[in-house]
């Protein structure tokens, strides 16, 4: 009598090995058709759907359904997959179906920070500072394409050949941004800046060393004093994060209102207005701007606003707001030094078409902001507060500042990392008097000349 077929030898008439268990790992061909198998149940999934009876179901509820449909399937269509097989071919279904396809493995790893995708085979992550190559693919240009419009589609925007550049967020608040060809040659370009769920704390920043305690005595005075600060730093130096935490010393009475192109600031107060912009539809119209949103917010009493990042025309709205009444005020800029910071957001003011000498400019800049905050991303990744700078005054045409705080690199470590310490300049700040109006008590050495840390 012939043994009976196993799970490691062919059945009659397949021409290729069963997908079960005990086997090798699989080569390409074995994976194509896994991939094979994979489409032809998606195929089955869609056709098998009764889109009237889902369409009530939201959520896990959801989930649970389709997956049953699938896991009937799979016992359907080759009872031999093992179980580890099986259970990942109902995932990738499912995340197919219902997700955001391979990209759900990568949304879901722990210590993943930027997902950069360049064409449907090349994707690489930024992990633990560092940029690797990632082994998750998509099939093609139009499965990747597929999966872009499916994420975008759900925040009410759109990308196509008549609009191939999309800004937005997903649902748990990171940040994409994706340009498609004919712009993008190689294929449809996406950047993802993920944000956790939770967003981190000032003892979580504490425990990076991204500053010191000196450092934060200060800040939550600043903010408790309602004193109008500017973030600066270059792409991701952590200017988000940061704003998400300074927030936390908000006072919880106040009416805040946040503006953004893609809204990803995770505020921790009770009365927080959030407004975003919205790009132009495919006739043109419709589009509204953050200065729109900005001159729109004056009217609402708001006790502060925070621009999620001033890159435009939007800025001298900004330095108006923060001049008349709305102290506390908040925003980011690109750039790479307090200096630095100061001369674009000069450069921006007159983006705005209003005809002001640059005189006008540095006395509004001048009088409007009180201190820039500049964050900083070193060789190797660290990120650190390297400057706490206090905007003084005018003298004749020059804007006087002076650094309280700031990091000195001292050099890199073995691992390529750059490494230095923090310091107090000796300098007490011009608006001490306010923190002590807002009951706010600082030591008295806070701002002697030392070493920190």
């Amino acid at each position: 009598m012939a043994p009976p077929p196993t799970m490691n030898r062919p059945m009659p008439g397949q021409n290729r090995p069963p997908m079960g268990a005990g086997r090798v790992p699989r080569g390409d061909t074995q994976q194509l058709d896994f991939e094979s198998l994979k489409r032809l149940i998606h195929t089955k999934l869609v056709d098998k759907l009764d889109l009237t009876r889902l369409g009530d179901l939201q959520g896990d509820t959801l989930r649970r359904e389709i997956r049953l449909v699938v896991e009937h399937l799979c016992d359907s269509e080759n009872p031999l997959l093992n179980r580890s097989e099986r259970e990942r071919l109902i995932e990738e279904i499912l995340d197919e179906t219902l997700g955001f396809g391979p990209l759900e493995l990568l949304m879901k790893e722990e210590g993943v920070a930027d997902i950069m995708i360049n064409g449907p085979k090349k994707i690489f992550v930024e992990k633990n500072g560092k940029i690797v190559k990632s082994a998750v693919t998509f099939r093609d240009n139009q499965h990747l394409l597929q999966i872009l419009d499916r994420i975008v589609s759900r925040v009410g925007r759109r990308v196509d050949e008549t609009s191939p550049m999309v800004d937005a967020r997903l649902p748990d608040g990171s940040r994409l941004n994706a340009i498609i060809p004919p712009l993008a040659l190689d294929g449809p370009s996406i950047t993802i800046r993920k944000f956790g769920s939770k967003p981190l704390t000032l003892e979580n920043l504490l425990g990076f060393g991204a500053f010191t305690t000196e450092m934060v005595m200060l800040l939550e005075g600043a903010m408790k004093a309602r004193l109008n600060i500017i973030i600066s730093g270059g792409t991701g130096s952590g200017k988000t994060t940061l704003l998400n935490t300074l927030s936390s010393f908000i006072q919880h009475d106040h009416r805040v209102i946040t503006i953004e192109d893609a809204a990803e600031l995770q505020l921790q107060q009770d009365h927080v207005l959030r407004l975003e912009t919205r790009p132009a539809n495919i006739e043109g119209k419709g589009q509204v701007t953050a200065t729109d949103l900005v001159k729109n917010a004056l009217r609402m009493r708001p006790d502060r606003i925070i621009i999620g990042e001033c890159r435009g025309p939007e800025t001298l709205d900004m330095l108006q707001a923060m001049n008349t009444g709305h102290e506390g005020s908040m925003t980011t800029v690109h750039s790479n030094n307090p200096r630095d910071a100061v001369a674009r957001i000069e450069t921006m003011v007159t983006m705005s078409g209003t005809e002001l000498p640059l005189k006008a400019i540095r006395h509004q800049l001048s009088s409007a902001v009180d201190l820039i905050i500049q964050a900083s991303r070193l060789q190797g990744g660290p990120r650190k507060i390297t400057y706490i700078t206090e905007v003084l005054n005018m003298e004749q045409d020059t804007i006087i500042m002076q650094d309280i705080f700031r990091f000195m690199v001292d050099g890199v470590d073995e691992n390529g990392k750059a490494v230095g310490h923090f310091e107090a300049t000796g300098v007490r700040p011009a608006f001490m008097h306010r923190l002590e109006a807002a009951g706010v008590r600082l030591p008295a050495n806070l701002f002697a000349s030392r070493r920190l840390g």
